[in-house]
């Protein structure tokens, strides 16, 4: 069955079918705190030509022994094998320091996901501060300090986000303090760092290459017309 999906070494959005995916299922187990029980590997090959990376996941599955074909009732655990994480690739433009905290964010988002979103804040705190120049004492003020100077639509998935579970205490709180919060919360601070990258760096640069190709052409052609003119006033 094809599916959507993002290579985490490449970046690239592609589709992946029976080509690109093979899965293999592992053998049923029982025990006292899972039950029914088995564990599956995966492995995705990349399908661009110029890419072509492997990544290799184990997810443990609960299942249901009394079915035919052992249908799956829920996953209890899930684990990226290779790369260990699925931080995306982001450019060089986009400080050191801000892509560090990203990216151990990404590798201990299951693992602590408490510890993940305190990277995460780090992170936010550190984009909005060297994008922006906005400095406060609180993430939160400098969050605030945002909402005239940023797009509608960001400003509201920004703000959504701060308003989810404990994400809001820690946006009032120093950003190395580390407070309790769910896998998913810690996912949710990790998608909108890895969107404002895009929106706001990537973006920028693409636009900024635009523009400088933009006036290398025009300053060319005023070269060219120059030289032009040059030559047809020193024709006898």
């Amino acid at each position: 069955m094809a599916q959507n999906w993002t290579c985490p070494y490449c970046n690239r959005h592609c589709t992946v079918g029976d080509d690109n995916v093979k899965t293999l299922r592992g053998i049923n187990y029982i025990s006292e705190t899972y039950g029914a029980y088995r564990a599956d590997t995966q492995v995705i090959t990349c399908p661009n030509p110029e890419c072509q990376k492997q990544t290799i996941s184990l997810g443990i599955y609960q299942i249901d022994s009394t079915a035919q074909y052992h249908n799956v009732i829920k996953k209890l655990h899930y684990w990226n094998l290779l790369p260990e994480s699925m931080a995306k690739p982001f450019p060089d433009y986009i400080p050191q320091q801000i892509r560090n905290d990203y990216n151990e964010a990404c590798l201990i988002r299951d693992k602590s996901p408490k510890a993940s979103a305190t990277l995460s804040r780090r992170c936010l705190q550190g984009i909005i501060r060297d994008f922006w120049d906005i400095r406060e004492s609180r993430l939160i003020d400098e969050i605030k300090a945002l909402e005239d100077k940023v797009d509608a639509n960001t400003w509201t998935a920004i703000d959504s986000v701060r308003h989810i579970g404990n994400i809001g205490a820690h946006m009032e709180k120093d950003v190395n303090v580390i407070i309790d919060v769910e896998p998913e919360e810690a996912g949710l601070l990790i998608e909108l760092i890895e969107t404002l990258f895009t929106e706001w760096y990537v973006q920028r640069y693409e636009r900024k290459q635009r523009m400088d190709k933009i006036v290398g052409l025009a300053t060319q052609k005023k070269e060219e017309k120059k030289n032009l003119n040059l030559a047809n006033s020193e024709k006898p």
